[in-house]
This record gives C-alpha cells, structure tokens and sequence, in this order.
C-alpha cells in the first residue's frame, strides 16, 4: 500500500506536465497562425465579377447594400431569380451553369447574399431575417415583378421563408438539396439549439482569432475537400478558385461565422415554414453529404403545392454536372405550373 501512494504523486506530476506541456504547444501553434494570418496573409484580393452579366446594387433597410447580377435580354418572358447557398466561400459564382443556360432565354438575376460576394460584409447579427429581405426587397425594388426562383441548400430555406411571407411576388419556387428536410427538431429543444448557436458564434467570433480561424477554413485545400462533398466527379478549377478569392476580402468572415454556429438555420423549418409555403414548389435532391430528406415523404403528402424529382446520381451541386437534365426537370414544372395558373 505505501509502495502504491507514493508513486501516484508522480503519476500526477506526469499527467500534470503533460497536459501543460499540450497547452504551451497549442497556444504557441495558434498563437504563430494568428501572427500569421495577420501579416502574411492577404484579405483584399482583386475578385472579378461572378457572372457575365451587368452587376447592380440597392440598399436594404435591414440587409444594407446588396449587389446583384442582370441579364434581362431574354425577352419578355417571367423573370428567374437565382439563390446562392450558405458557406465559406459562397457566391453568386455558385449558381453560374444555371445562370448560362437561361441567360438568353428570359430575363434572369442572381443575388450575392447579404455577407458574400460583393454585398457589403460588415460586422452585424445575420440572421434567416436579413436573408428573406434580401430576396423579397430584390424583387420588390429592382426585378418589380412576380418570379420563378430556384435556390441551393440552405438558400432554399430563406426563399421558403420569402415565399410563405410574400407569395405574390413568386409564381414558382424550386429547391435544390434545400436543408431542414430531415428529422426536425423537436419544439423542447429549439430555445437550447439557438442558446447554443449563439453561445458558440460569441466565441468564434472573438476578433482576436476570428479571421485567423477563417483563413483555416478557406485554404485551397480546405475548400477543394468541402466542394468535393457536393461532386460526383471533378470540382471545376473555377469555382474553387474564385471560392478562395471571395473568401479573402474584407469582413468575409463575418457571414460564415455565424453559418458555422449554425444561427442562420431556422428551427424546426418543415413545420414553421416549409408546410405554410403554398406556391409551386419543386424539390430537386439525390444524396448530399451536408443534407437529408427523411422528411420530405411526408410534406410531399401534406402539401398538394410541392413536388419532388430526385436527379440520380448527383450531390448538392447538380447543375456543375448535370445542367441538361436540370433544365428539363425545370422546365416540365414551369410548364405544369403554367397551365395550372392558366
């Protein structure tokens, strides 16, 4: 017994040196990519314009200065507005095969979301809110008529939320690989969930690492592998790199760090949301390695309004790779939607 207790003091010098010892090495690692983040990377790139297409601006009085693109050459058919969807590096860029393919047909715009792209980027609380304006005050302001808008991932849920608050300003609304289609949340857990975003978007957000923890998340390396998630096949040079230019401009991360605490996701977005939109809507999906559908069986049967196709095999980005099918799954409910207003 004596031989045993004294050597468990030792034990405990070790284990106690060895944790000081991981500490001291994490704080000098992460104080060296501050300094380093700092003084050698560089967060004012040159970034050309998306798309080809006149890119324009308005200001929204709760989303501020919000830039968009235009290509209204295509006759005087009904307006597409095209929504980018939520990440690091996100753009206008984002929505590019789609943007191409109908940009001769009829009139066309896409949106940089508030905190990407050339919309302004400041230090603010985004939030679901800012994102719905964004859309709504587009159309109201600059397109002055009802669309058929598609949107991306997470984008698809602020259209949702613009669509079910504003359904006169949409005559059609399509979902790729939209979020909040899986198990929801249940209503006990929805004030810890946001408690818990907001808790987390304080500490990443702390301006002494803020930027250098984005510059981790926005390496060339760091975006390859996340677009990888939404590929069959190759990501195009392209998009990741004017990824890593978008990403490394003034207050880029303000946006993304409150994507990553997960504040800009709405709680339980089926039953608040998705089940009150009664416009057209069509959800375009496969499998996604950042999304799930259990839920849609079930709206499906609930709303008579919504639509499914699943475009096999395709991840979260379809468009990049299968844009032909895409257009014709696209156009048949145009067309449906069409005759059943008619």
């Amino acid at each position: 017994m004596k031989h045993t207790q004294a050597r468990q003091p030792a034990a405990n010098i070790r284990i106690a040196t060895g944790a000081a010892a991981i500490a001291t090495t994490t704080t000098v690692l992460g104080g060296g990519w501050i300094l380093y983040s700092n003084l050698f990377i560089k967060h004012n790139l040159p970034l050309p314009d998306a798309l080809p297409a006149a890119r324009g601006h308005f200001y929204s009085q709760t989303a501020g200065q919000v830039s968009y693109y235009a290509e209204t050459g295509g006759g005087d058919k009904r307006p597409l507005l095209l929504i980018h969807s939520i990440n690091a590096t996100a753009s206008a860029h984002e929505v590019g095969p789609i943007f191409r393919h109908y940009c001769s047909q009829r009139p066309i715009y896409a949106i940089d979301l508030p905190g990407f792209g050339f919309s302004a980027r400041t230090r603010r609380a985004y939030t679901p809110q800012i994102y719905e304006d964004a859309i709504t005050d587009l159309i109201a302001q600059e397109i002055r008529q009802p669309v058929d808008a598609i949107a991306i991932s997470l984008g698809g849920e602020f259209l949702a939320r613009a669509a079910m608050a504003n359904p006169r300003l949409f005559h059609s609304i399509a979902l790729i690989s939209p979020s909040g289609l899986g198990q929801p949340y249940g209503a006990p857990q929805q004030a810890t969930a946001n408690n818990r975003s907001n808790s987390l978007h304080r500490l990443l957000s702390f301006p002494l690492w803020a930027r250098p923890l984005f510059d981790l998340l926005t390496t060339r390396r760091s975006i390859q592998f996340f677009l990888s998630k939404s590929f069959i096949g190759e990501v195009p040079a392209s998009l990741v790199e004017y990824a890593y230019l978008s990403s490394h401009q003034p207050g880029a991360e303000h946006a993304p760090l409150h994507f990553v605490s997960g504040c800009l996701f709405t709680r339980n977005v089926r039953q608040l949301v998705y089940e009150h939109v009664n416009v057209p809507t069509l959800v375009i999906y496969d499998e996604d390695y950042f999304s799930r559908f259990d839920g849609l069986p079930e709206l499906l049967a609930r709303k008579a309004n919504w639509q499914a196709v699943r475009l096999t095999p395709s991840r979260g980005l379809p468009h990049f790779e299968r844009m032909p099918e895409l257009a014709e799954i696209l156009n048949a409910f145009w067309q449906q939607s069409e005759k059943q207003a008619g």
